[in-house]
């Protein structure tokens, strides 16, 4: 069998060394006469596994001791109503920072639970741009301020960390997390779903500050209130086990690679190589991203004439690239390339789009 290159948004490609380790435990884990998947999760075998997984991240982020790390269900999106939830506190309202579809989503969610003010918007740019942190209006009584350092769709991502004050700072970090270091201290919360960088989809990682835990209103479901996940360990019910299994040992290749540091260099390599070849296309390739904005893990491209755009998907296809067709809301072509799409993979891009160009340029 020939792997292909993957060039899906999420669920994304995981890494092969990662993909043959579960493949070879699959029936029975070190020894235990169990598949991951069949296993208590209060048993001691996946207790050492749920337990090594947080330690290997805790250790890739610097994640310091006065924040817990949860492995939730329900995706990024049950994020965007559980951080309202357990993070207005009893104020009025919350700051967010509209860059694009998943922060649109954030902020329709949130309005369910309280005041939202969007404190800045990259609309007028038609979500190409970060607006500058100067021009926001921030609300200083503000519960927290929420943004989305890389909007997986359009392909912005922020090049700062906002500065927030006193004001808490929230960042839906699905797409980003651990394609470099990130200091987690200047944040009171990360979630991001696992089905980008991490590991299959249905798991969810909650990184929360403890001082912000406990702050959920009489009434709140028991499974939207980090207070009781916090308590429990994260498995207050049964916790998607086998997502929590591969994303254990994604965690652990990580640590063998040189940690957050070395991805960094790799994928910032990875990005600079595409974006270099669309900008020297002459226009048959266009970015429609300002180059301080671009993103790293997804790049959003359209061909000279929409026309081409059928050809171009089925002769990569062809070509051992798939899932290369732009979401239905932007159009064109985009490739994820987050930490396990391998440089040759983007070698191997590069080389059918210059193909494709020279016998329809």
């Amino acid at each position: 069998m020939t792997r292909i290159f993957n060039f899906s948004a999420g669920p994304a490609v995981l890494p092969e060394e990662v993909l043959k380790q579960a493949q070879a435990e699959l029936l029975d884990w070190h020894g235990s006469g169990m598949s991951v998947m069949e296993m208590s999760h209060r048993g001691k075998e996946f207790i050492a596994i749920a337990e090594k997984a947080e330690a290997d991240l805790r250790e890739l982020m610097n994640i310091p001791a006065n924040y817990k790390v949860l492995f939730l269900q329900g995706g990024a999106s049950a994020q965007f109503a559980m951080v309202p939830m357990n993070l207005l506190r009893g104020k009025k309202s919350a700051d967010y920072i509209n860059t694009g579809e998943w922060s649109k989503k954030a902020i329709k969610e949130a309005k369910k639970f309280g005041g939202v003010n969007v404190a800045a918007t990259a609309e007028a740019t038609n979500f190409s741009t970060v607006p500058p942190q100067k021009d926001w209006k921030l609300d200083p009584d503000a519960a927290y301020l929420h943004y989305t350092p890389n909007e997986t769709i359009g392909g912005v991502e922020f090049s700062f960390v906002p500065q927030t004050g006193n004001v808490p700072l929230v960042a839906d970090m699905s797409s980003t997390i651990l394609s470099r270091p990130v200091d987690v201290t200047q944040y009171g919360l990360i979630y991001a779903g696992a089905q980008k960088n991490i590991g299959p989809a249905g798991l969810t990682i909650v990184i929360v500050r403890e001082d912000l835990i406990g702050g959920a209103p009489a009434g709140t479901p028991s499974m939207f209130d980090y207070k009781i996940h916090a308590e429990n360990a994260s498995m207050y019910n049964t916790p998607p086990t086998y997502a929590w299994y591969i994303a254990g040992l994604v965690f652990d290749l990580l640590k063998k690679k040189g940690g957050l540091k070395a991805m960094a260099e790799i994928n910032k390599r990875k990005a600079d190589k595409l974006y270099a070849f669309i900008d020297a296309s002459g226009g048959f390739y266009k970015n429609p991203v300002e180059k301080p904005s671009r993103s790293w893990m997804n790049v959003p491209f359209t061909l000279k004439s929409e026309a081409l755009n059928e050809p171009f998907l089925k002769g990569a296809k062809s070509a051992g690239l798939v899932q290369l067709k732009g979401h239905r809301s932007v159009g064109g072509m985009r490739a994820s390339i987050y930490n396990a799409m391998p440089e040759a993979g983007i070698d191997a891009l590069i080389a059918y789009m210059r193909d494709f160009m020279s016998k329809n340029g």
